[in-house]
C-alpha cells in the first residue's frame, strides 16, 4: 500500500510522521526548548566545547539543523557526521568538513598546521569557526583528547574555534572517565535529552498531525498512550509507529486510529523498537558532567 494513499484518506498535505529529521516539524517541548537554548548559549558565549546527548531518535539532529539554520555568515560551520580512524585521521575529517584539501602524504604536524592556519585566517577575516561532530560517541578517548588539543588554537579573549559534540548517552560516560578530565574541563555546557513523558508524547503526536492539516484527533487517547508505552517516549519510534498505524487505518477503512489497531501492529510484528537504557531515563541517573542539565526531548 502506498503511503500517499493515507494522505488522501486523511486529507494531509504531507506525511506527518516521516523518519528523517525536519526542523519544520519541531515540537517545542520544555526539554526540547531548553536543549536548544543550551546550544544557543554555547554558540553566543563562544564556549570552547558544548555537548548534547540523548538516545537514538531523541531529536538531537533536528535541533542541530534548527541551530545551523539561524547561524549568520560570521560563523564558518564544518559538520562531521560519523568520524572514525586513529591519530591524524581526525584532522583529515576536520579539514574535509571545511572544504580544505589535505595532501595525502602530509604527516600529522603538517595537517595540524594547515588547520591552525585556516582557523587563524578565518579569524583575520572576521569569522569564527564552529566544528560540529554528530555521533560523537563513536570517537575514541584518544580522538576526544585530540579534539581538545585543537581548541588550544584559542588565545586571548576571543575563541577562534568552537566545538559542538552530539552523541548517544555513552558519550557522557566517556567524557566522565578520569583520563578525559582535561577534556571535561573544557566542556562549558552540556545537556541530556530525556525521552518524552506520556503527556508530552500525546501533545507531540497531535502537533504533527495539525502541522499537515489534520485535526490532531486522528489518534484516540488510548492509542496515543499505548504508542508512548511502546516507543518509550522516543520521537523517532513514535513516528515509526504512527506512520504504520495510518497505513493500517486506511486498510481497515478507519478515520481514527484506536488502541486495537496499534495492538494489531504489534501482533503482526511490523514494529521493531530498540530498548531504552534505563541509566538515562530520569534526571537522578544522569552521569555527572560539568554543568549538566537534563530534560525531555521531541523531534
Amino acid at each position: 500500500m502506498k503511503t500517499d494513499l493515507y494522505l488522501q484518506h486523511f486529507q494531509f498535505r504531507e506525511r506527518p510522521f516521516a523518519l528523517l529529521p525536519d526542523p519544520d516539524f519541531i515540537y517545542w517541548s520544555k526539554g526540547h526548548t531548553r536543549a536548544f537554548s543550551v546550544l544557543e548559549y554555547g554558540l553566543i558565549t563562544q564556549a570552547p566545547i558544548t555537548v548534547l546527548t540523548g538516545e537514538v531518535g531523541a531529536g538531537k539532529t533536528t535541533l542541530l539543523q534548527a541551530l545551523i539554520a539561524q547561524i549568520n555568515g560570521e560563523v564558518v560551520v564544518g559538520l562531521i557526521s560519523n568520524a572514525q580512524g586513529g591519530r591524524g585521521e581526525l584532522l583529515r575529517w576536520v579539514l574535509n568538513a571545511f572544504d580544505q584539501q589535505a595532501d595525502p602524504t602530509a604527516d600529522y604536524v603538517a595537517l595540524h598546521q594547515q588547520f591552525v592556519d585556516f582557523v587563524i585566517g578565518q579569524y583575520a577575516a572576521g569569522h569564527s569557526v564552529l566544528l560540529i561532530i554528530d555521533e560523537a560517541q563513536n570517537l575514541s578517548s584518544e580522538t576526544l583528547e585530540e579534539l581538545r588539543m585543537l581548541t588550544n588554537v584559542n588565545s586571548g579573549k576571543d575563541e577562534l574555534l568552537q566545538l559542538v559534540l552530539l552523541g548517544q548517552p555513552e558519550l557522557r560516560e566517556m567524557i566522565s572517565q578520569p583520563e578525559l578530565r582535561q577534556f571535561a574541563q573544557r566542556v562549558s555546557v552540556s545537556y541530556h535529552l530525556d525521552p518524552m513523558d506520556r503527556c508530552t508524547s500525546r501533545a507531540y503526536i497531535a502537533s504533527r498531525l495539525q502541522h499537515v492539516g489534520g485535526s490532531g484527533e486522528e489518534f484516540t487517547e488510548d492509542a496515543m498512550t499505548l504508542i508512548h508505552q511502546i516507543s518509550g517516549g522516543i520521537p523517532r519510534e513514535i513516528n515509526k509507529i504512527c506512520d504504520l498505524a495510518l497505513v493500517y487505518a486506511v486498510s481497515a477503512d478507519k478515520t481514527v486510529v484506536d488502541a486495537t489497531l496499534i495492538e494489531e501492529l504489534l501482533a503482526d510484528g511490523v514494529i521493531l523498537t530498540a530498548p531504552i537504557r534505563p541509566l538515562f531515563l530520569s534526571n537522578r541517573y544522569a552521569v555527572p558532567m560539568p554543568g549538566p542539565r537534563t530534560g525531555e526531548a521531541a523531534e
